[in-house]
């Protein structure tokens, strides 16, 4: 008889060891398919490395993948910092992206002091008011937010299509269904080879740390995370502070939207994403929600995808091996979360389990 039992909270030591060890048990078995299907697993895996570190605009990519990657996370991690599992960081992404998209495109003639704060706000605002959806469902109805936040990715999705080849569709494009391209001003400036964002999200993630961790608000979202039923008894107002919380980090995915059209596409699409906004959900959870630990964990999933998009081309991989690949790193990444919590404990029998 096997027994799933509950494990005292492990010390940061049992912590790192238990996650390098997963590391180092996905790498082996990752080795082991690689082997398996002719590839010499060494050269794949410093390919990985060389891909994504190998060269200064290398590094660069990495980094451009790490800034709407983090921005998604940390609007996440605010949310399941109090058990509210925001699945819709796709769709705030998009709505988000939209609203500075039309910034960009009806106020063109603001200089870029006043355009890029506009749209941030912009961004910010649109995407929280989309996660607001589902927990004002939730408070209201005691809807799960699980399945609102995931359906509201695709209606998300739909309306910029619905745009894309509508009503912003750019006359100019010869039929082409994609829209304009934005002013010089409604563009992010670069510092050291890379957009501006990764000030933003440095900035963000230090406000994330902050709001979280040193305030009155951030101790109730983390008393509301442990018991809605001792938050009551504390006098703390639930659904007011969820409904702010949920805001906030819609609002933080929302600006991640907005970088990415910007600083990336010049431009909205219906592709702007490459479904970031799902992979945030695995970032913030291995990064155990921690603002600063969102910013490394990013860079390394951002440097692995970076580095697996180059082993297509450089080794010939198939697009679906180079997938197979980071599915099987996150499944024993994600894997080492059980046995963090729970420990397996076997008996001889059903009456010794009893």
């Amino acid at each position: 008889m096997i027994q799933i039992v509950k494990r005292p909270d492990p010390s940061k030591t049992q912590d790192l060891l238990t996650r390098l060890f997963a590391v180092l048990c996905a790498l082996v078995c990752a080795s082991l398919l690689m082997a398996a299907l002719g590839y010499n697993p060494f050269k794949v895996f410093g390919n990985i490395f060389i891909g994504s570190t190998g060269t200064l605009h290398r590094i660069r990519e990495t980094i451009i993948k790490t800034i709407p990657l983090a921005a998604l996370s940390l609007g996440v991690a605010v949310a399941f910092k109090m058990k509210f599992w925001n699945i819709g960081a796709e769709g705030q992404f998009y709505m988000g992206a939209m609203a500075a998209a039309w910034v960009a495109f009806n106020f063109n003639r603001l200089p870029m002091i006043l355009m890029l704060p506009f749209m941030f706000c912009a961004a910010m605002l649109c995407g929280g008011l989309w996660a607001l959806i589902p927990a004002f469902l939730k408070s209201k109805f005691k809807t799960s937010e699980i399945l609102v936040t995931l359906m509201l990715n695709y209606v998300a999705v739909k309306w910029i299509t619905y745009l894309q080849y509508g009503p912003w569709k750019d006359p100019k494009a010869a039929g082409f269904a994609k829209m304009p391209k934005f002013v010089n001003a409604a563009v992010l400036p670069k510092v050291f080879g890379v957009h501006i964002g990764w000030i933003i999200v440095l900035v963000l993630a230090v406000l994330v740390h902050i709001l979280l961790n040193k305030t009155k608000f951030g101790y109730q979202v983390s008393v509301i995370g442990e018991s809605e039923y001792t938050a009551r008894y504390a006098g703390i107002s639930v659904a007011k502070i969820t409904l702010i919380a949920v805001i906030i980090g819609g609002g933080l995915c929302g600006v991640a939207g907005f970088m990415q059209a910007s600083a990336i596409e010049h431009s909205l699409t219906d592709q702007l994403s490459a479904g970031l906004g799902f992979t945030s959900v695995i970032t913030a959870w291995l990064a155990r929600l921690s603002a600063p630990a969102i910013i490394v964990v990013s860079f390394l999933f951002a440097a692995l995808l970076q580095g697996s998009a180059y082993i297509q081309t450089a080794m010939q991989i198939p697009t679906a091996v180079a997938e197979v690949l980071q599915g099987i790193i996150l499944f024993f990444v994600l894997g080492s979360e059980f046995f963090l919590n729970y420990k397996l404990v076997f008996h001889k029998n059903a009456k010794e389990a009893a």
